[in-house]
Protein backbone atom coordinates (compact mmCIF):
# COMPACT_ATOMS: atom_id res chain seq x y z
CA UNK A 1 0.00 0.00 0.00
CA UNK A 2 1.92 3.27 -0.74
CA UNK A 3 1.80 6.49 0.86
CA UNK A 4 -1.27 8.37 -1.17
CA UNK A 5 -3.51 5.23 -0.29
CA UNK A 6 -2.58 5.22 3.67
CA UNK A 7 -3.45 9.25 3.68
CA UNK A 8 -6.68 8.08 2.24
CA UNK A 9 -7.53 4.91 4.37
CA UNK A 10 -6.71 7.65 7.24
CA UNK A 11 -8.31 10.23 6.02
CA UNK A 12 -11.82 8.41 5.26
CA UNK A 13 -11.25 7.14 8.83
CA UNK A 14 -11.21 10.27 10.52
CA UNK A 15 -14.32 11.66 8.26
CA UNK A 16 -16.56 9.24 10.02
CA UNK A 17 -15.13 10.06 13.60
CA UNK A 18 -12.37 11.10 16.25
CA UNK A 19 -10.26 8.31 16.38
CA UNK A 20 -6.82 8.03 19.11
CA UNK A 21 -3.57 7.39 17.67
CA UNK A 22 -3.04 4.37 19.00
CA UNK A 23 -6.42 3.21 17.00
CA UNK A 24 -5.64 4.55 13.64
CA UNK A 25 -2.46 3.34 13.89
CA UNK A 26 -3.86 -0.63 14.39
CA UNK A 27 -6.32 0.24 11.51
CA UNK A 28 -4.08 0.88 9.37
CA UNK A 29 -1.35 -1.44 10.02
CA UNK A 30 -4.38 -3.86 9.72
CA UNK A 31 -5.22 -2.35 5.97
CA UNK A 32 -1.04 -2.76 4.94
CA UNK A 33 -1.11 -6.05 6.00
CA UNK A 34 -4.52 -7.22 4.49
CA UNK A 35 -3.18 -5.36 1.36
CA UNK A 36 -0.02 -7.42 1.31
CA UNK A 37 -2.08 -10.65 2.00
CA UNK A 38 -4.26 -9.55 -1.13
CA UNK A 39 -1.17 -9.17 -3.15
CA UNK A 40 0.50 -12.42 -1.72
CA UNK A 41 3.19 -10.53 -0.89
CA UNK A 42 5.02 -10.04 2.77
CA UNK A 43 4.07 -6.48 4.56
CA UNK A 44 6.91 -4.31 4.00
CA UNK A 45 9.35 -3.22 6.83
CA UNK A 46 9.07 0.51 6.59
CA UNK A 47 5.60 0.01 7.01
CA UNK A 48 5.36 0.96 10.81
CA UNK A 49 7.71 3.97 10.60
CA UNK A 50 5.63 5.30 7.47
CA UNK A 51 2.26 4.65 9.18
CA UNK A 52 3.94 6.63 12.04
CA UNK A 53 5.40 9.70 10.30
CA UNK A 54 1.85 10.08 8.60
CA UNK A 55 -0.30 10.08 11.91
CA UNK A 56 2.87 12.34 12.56
CA UNK A 57 1.91 14.25 9.78
CA UNK A 58 -2.08 14.42 10.57
CA UNK A 59 -1.54 15.58 13.69
CA UNK A 60 0.70 18.74 12.81
CA UNK A 61 -1.81 19.37 10.85
CA UNK A 62 -4.67 18.94 13.41
CA UNK A 63 -6.78 16.34 11.37
CA UNK A 64 -5.95 14.01 14.39
CA UNK A 65 -6.19 15.33 17.83
CA UNK A 66 -6.32 12.93 20.63
CA UNK A 67 -7.59 15.74 22.93
CA UNK A 68 -10.59 15.87 20.78
CA UNK A 69 -10.90 12.28 20.75
CA UNK A 70 -11.25 12.01 24.41
CA UNK A 71 -13.82 14.93 24.59
CA UNK A 72 -15.47 12.98 21.64
CA UNK A 73 -15.41 9.56 23.41
CA UNK A 74 -16.48 11.05 26.56
CA UNK A 75 -19.28 13.06 26.06
CA UNK A 76 -20.93 9.75 24.15
CA UNK A 77 -20.34 7.29 26.68
CA UNK A 78 -20.62 9.23 29.80
CA UNK A 79 -24.25 9.35 29.95
CA UNK A 80 -24.03 5.51 30.39
CA UNK A 81 -20.55 4.45 31.91
CA UNK A 82 -18.93 5.80 35.25
CA UNK A 83 -15.39 7.28 35.67
CA UNK A 84 -13.56 4.47 36.57
CA UNK A 85 -15.01 2.19 33.08
CA UNK A 86 -14.08 5.59 31.42
CA UNK A 87 -10.81 5.94 32.07
CA UNK A 88 -10.33 2.80 31.46
CA UNK A 89 -11.48 2.68 28.24
CA UNK A 90 -9.11 6.32 27.66
CA UNK A 91 -6.32 4.37 29.07
CA UNK A 92 -6.51 1.10 26.26
CA UNK A 93 -6.19 4.08 23.67
CA UNK A 94 -2.74 5.70 25.68
CA UNK A 95 -4.78 8.37 27.08
CA UNK A 96 -4.87 9.85 30.70
CA UNK A 97 -7.99 11.34 31.34
CA UNK A 98 -7.76 15.21 31.95
CA UNK A 99 -9.38 18.39 30.40
CA UNK A 100 -12.49 20.26 30.91
CA UNK A 101 -14.63 17.24 29.77
CA UNK A 102 -13.32 14.96 32.16
CA UNK A 103 -13.98 17.59 35.65
CA UNK A 104 -17.51 17.15 34.21
CA UNK A 105 -17.26 13.85 34.06
CA UNK A 106 -16.36 13.49 37.11
CA UNK A 107 -18.37 16.29 38.48
CA UNK A 108 -21.35 14.49 37.72
CA UNK A 109 -20.97 11.07 38.14
CA UNK A 110 -23.57 10.81 40.86
CA UNK A 111 -26.48 12.36 38.70
CA UNK A 112 -25.88 9.95 36.26
CA UNK A 113 -25.49 7.34 38.52
CA UNK A 114 -28.60 8.00 39.70
CA UNK A 115 -30.41 8.42 36.09
CA UNK A 116 -29.07 5.24 35.20
CA UNK A 117 -30.80 3.70 37.96
CA UNK A 118 -33.82 5.32 37.87
CA UNK A 119 -33.68 4.00 34.18
CA UNK A 120 -33.45 0.64 34.45
CA UNK A 121 -35.19 0.36 37.42
CA UNK A 122 -37.47 2.84 38.12
CA UNK A 123 -38.91 4.39 41.08
CA UNK A 124 -39.86 1.41 43.64
CA UNK A 125 -37.00 0.64 45.94
CA UNK A 126 -35.43 -2.41 46.03
CA UNK A 127 -38.01 -5.33 47.28
CA UNK A 128 -35.75 -7.34 48.81
CA UNK A 129 -31.48 -7.88 49.88
CA UNK A 130 -30.77 -10.33 46.11
CA UNK A 131 -32.94 -7.22 44.42
CA UNK A 132 -30.57 -4.38 46.32
CA UNK A 133 -27.56 -6.15 45.40
CA UNK A 134 -28.64 -6.38 41.81
CA UNK A 135 -28.64 -3.03 41.48
CA UNK A 136 -25.51 -2.60 43.37
CA UNK A 137 -23.83 -4.86 40.55
CA UNK A 138 -25.44 -2.90 37.84
CA UNK A 139 -24.18 0.47 38.78
CA UNK A 140 -20.84 -1.02 39.61
CA UNK A 141 -20.20 -3.29 36.28
CA UNK A 142 -20.91 0.18 34.36
CA UNK A 143 -17.58 1.57 36.04
CA UNK A 144 -19.14 3.38 38.45
CA UNK A 145 -17.60 3.65 42.59
CA UNK A 146 -19.09 0.61 44.66
CA UNK A 147 -19.31 3.02 47.68
CA UNK A 148 -21.20 5.44 45.41
CA UNK A 149 -23.49 2.34 44.30
CA UNK A 150 -24.03 1.77 47.85
CA UNK A 151 -25.11 4.83 48.79
CA UNK A 152 -27.42 5.44 45.97
CA UNK A 153 -29.10 1.74 46.25
CA UNK A 154 -29.46 2.79 49.98
CA UNK A 155 -30.89 6.21 49.12
CA UNK A 156 -33.77 4.81 47.21
CA UNK A 157 -34.62 2.09 49.97
CA UNK A 158 -37.23 2.88 52.59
Amino acid sequence: MDDKALRARALAALALREHSRVELCRKLMRAVQRAAERAQETPADDAGPRVDRLLDALQAQGLLSEQRYMESRLRTRAPRLGARRLAAELAQQGLAPSGEAWEQVQATEAERAQALLTKRFGEPPPVDERDFARRVRFLVSRGFASDLALRLVKGTRR
